[in-house]
């Protein structure tokens, strides 16, 4: 029979689990607050976070339950969450030995989902740019980052062309605004229409930089449209943002298909969660409502099945889908009554009720000659925000 871990074995296994951002064990930064042994091997550890929307807590939840649930007579771990106080929010600071904490990026955004496909030319953009107004009616906050450096197509989707965006007092790039959603391109830094000739160094660091130095705000969902392929922009998107999911676009045939597979393949790798399949061009339907399946039928739902994903939904070609694409306005919005339209409006609704629910976690306390009493925790003060350098490569 195996003996239970005890409290200083448990803190030992945690200092395998780093902080990405402080580049600190968990144990050395003082940000594992409680650590309760229970019957039958079960362990509860609540991590202290330092922004309550952190976009790393993903990466804690998984490190801490695979360090200590390779101890032996540990049978489940729970891991919780809270935020550090002001008072220990400036411990840590003393500590490191700088005036602030990184804030992590997008750490307001609840849901981040990198839209890819293997190959060009399946509507990826069309279908980003379409969903995020989609979801905007449906009375979510939305952002697009169009993360297609080379042939970004956001901006004339969305009607902004090259319009510089501006700056905020604390050195914070405002996103432009159009049909509801939030929007970041490459392309509002350029001249309109311009090629892009990039190495990887350049990328990496104008993607860390949009996500970093831009005022998102609180979103509920942001949108990356990701360039096609499996190179250097799905890799440093994949380090930026552990928790991002990966929707795979593809169409039916079976060559789309074989390609769509490779880029579930680099999800895999870079250890991104696959949300589910979209089929694009699943059937050309005509004004007068015909059909036809120029491109094969079920490639996406095969996909699916292979990766053991949900088929979020099958897109129609329509002749308003790619007229809405050059005009500027989304076809979610100028035609609902597309069956497009429709298509997209119903993927939406499928991504808002697949989201997880935050729900609130309620410390546990001993008072003396009683149990553990639940309170509901003081509520995180609003961090300032600091002034964070801007060098953007394209400025």
């Amino acid at each position: 029979m195996s003996v239970m871990a005890g409290r200083d074995e448990i803190l030992e296994a945690l200092t395998v689990v780093i902080d990405p951002e402080l580049h600190r064990s968990i144990v050395e930064l003082d940000m594992v607050r409680s650590i309760d042994v229970g019957e039958n091997g079960v362990v509860d550890v609540t991590v202290s976070l330092t922004t309550p929307g952190c976009p790393i807590k993903g990466h804690f939840q998984t490190a801490v339950a695979d360090a200590v649930s390779a101890l032996d007579g540990v049978s489940h771990v729970n891991v919780f969450f809270d935020v550090l106080s002001d008072v220990q929010k400036a411990a840590l600071q003393q500590k490191l030995g700088r005036g602030s904490l990184p804030d992590g990026a997008l750490a307001q955004v609840a849901n981040v989902l990198c839209i890819g496909s293997g190959k060009g030319g399946v509507g990826k953009s069309t279908l980003t740019a379409n969903l995020a107004a989609a979801l905007a009616g449906e009375g979510k906050r939305v952002g697009v980052l169009d993360a297609d450096v080379w042939g970004y197509s956001i901006p004339r989707m969305y009607g902004l062309g090259s319009t510089r965006p501006p700056v905020s007092a604390e050195r914070k790039i405002i996103p432009l605004s159009a049909h509801g959603v939030s929007v970041m391109s490459i392309g509002f830094f350029v001249e309109e229409d311009s090629a892009v000739v990039w190495r990887g160094p350049m990328l990496h660091k104008a993607l860390t930089q949009f996500l970093q130095d831009v005022d998102w705000g609180p979103l509920d969902y942001l949108l990356i449209d990701l360039p096609p392929g499996t190179g250097d922009v799905s890799m440093t998107l994949a380090q930026l943002l552990p928790q991002a999911q990966f929707v795979i676009i593809t169409t039916p045939q079976q060559t789309a298909q074989k390609v769509a597979r490779r880029a579930a393949q680099m999800a895999h790798k870079v250890s991104l969660e696959i949300g589910g399949v979209i089929e694009n061009m699943s059937g050309f339907t005509t004004p007068s409502g015909e059909r036809f399946a120029i491109f094969g039928e079920g490639g996406g739902k095969e996909l699916a099945d292979e990766l053991d994903v949900p088929l979020l939904g099958s897109v129609p070609l329509t002749m308003p889908l790619r007229e809405h694409a050059d005009s500027g306005v989304p076809l979610v919005i100028e035609d609902p009554d597309d069956p497009a339209s429709q298509a997209i409006h119903q993927i939406a609704r499928g991504l808002v009720a697949m989201a997880p629910l935050d729900l609130p976690v309620l410390p546990l306390v001993n008072f003396a000659g009683g149990g553990p009493t639940p309170v509901a925790p003081a509520a995180p003060a609003v961090a300032e925000r600091k002034p964070a350098g801007m060098s953007l490569p394209m400025a």
